[in-house]
């Protein structure tokens, strides 16, 4: 017992390093380029700015960490697919057959919608909440963010729509895993909804068209996720659980 616990750490071990040493790697390697990879991120900003404008640093040392800081957020997600494939080999072992078949689609498609979530944001989001905030802003005021204020606001907005568009991923996983059924999630949409637009208020700046955005696709994601689990749970599943009750949608 003793040994392969050991076994299992020593495993862990090897599994995290080579996830970190590849982030590492990538990271020294886009390190040179680490003040124009800011300057892309920016640009959603910088294009709402009145000309000859430009975002200010307030601190000694953040125009040297501000871009480091992105620069290694940019390295983890270029080297995701491999960290996520080093956390894959490490829990395979131990599964069955059927798990494994369900495990690497998960994997495959929660990194994919994380991605869409983020570029959603970055390119389609960011450039109404900014304007809106430009447009909003009195003409008294010389609107000049701070770096590292606007790259915290970034990394909350990435994180809050890369979580957002996993939810057909969660409801296919309850589905599969029976914690929920088809009809209980029909049931639930109008909580769903409601919920939807309370997260977007709470996270996304206060106009209606950035909470908007985010709480829309929330809401069609969870629809989306309804319709795959209903194509990947097993008829007879479904049956037994919800018998004689309608399959409209």
């Amino acid at each position: 017992m003793q040994e392969t616990f050991l076994s299992h750490l020593i495993e862990l071990r090897s599994r995290l390093v080579r996830a970190v040493g590849t982030v590492l790697a990538v990271f020294a390697l886009l390190s040179f380029w680490a003040g124009d990879i800011y300057d892309l991120l920016a640009q959603p900003m910088l294009q709402t700015l009145p000309a000859g404008t430009r975002m200010i640093a307030t601190g000694v040392v953040t125009p040297f960490f501000v871009p480091i800081k992105v620069t290694l957020m940019v390295a983890f997600v270029v080297c995701l697919p491999m960290v996520l494939y080093q956390a894959w080999a490490f829990v395979a072992p131990g599964l069955y057959a059927h798990e494994k078949r369900l495990a690497l689609p998960l994997v495959l498609g929660s990194t994919v919608l994380f991605l869409l979530g983020m570029a959603f944001c970055y390119f389609i989001v960011f450039g109404w909440v900014f304007k809106f905030i430009a447009e909003f802003a009195p003409e008294s005021i010389n609107l000049a963010p701070d770096i590292e204020e606007y790259l915290s606001f970034v990394m909350t907005m990435f994180l809050a729509f890369g979580l957002t568009f996993e939810v057909p991923v969660i409801v296919v996983l309850l589905t599969r895993i029976g914690v929920v059924d088809i009809e209980a999630l029909k049931k639930g949409r109008p909580y769903v909804v409601v919920g939807a637009f309370v997260v977007a208020a709470v996270i996304t700046p206060p106009d209606v068209i950035s909470q908007f955005m985010l709480a829309l696709p929330m809401w069609l994601l969870y629809e989306l996720g309804i319709v795959i689990a209903r194509a990947v749970t097993p008829q007879q599943r479904r049956d037994a659980v919800v018998p004689g009750t309608s399959d409209d949608a």
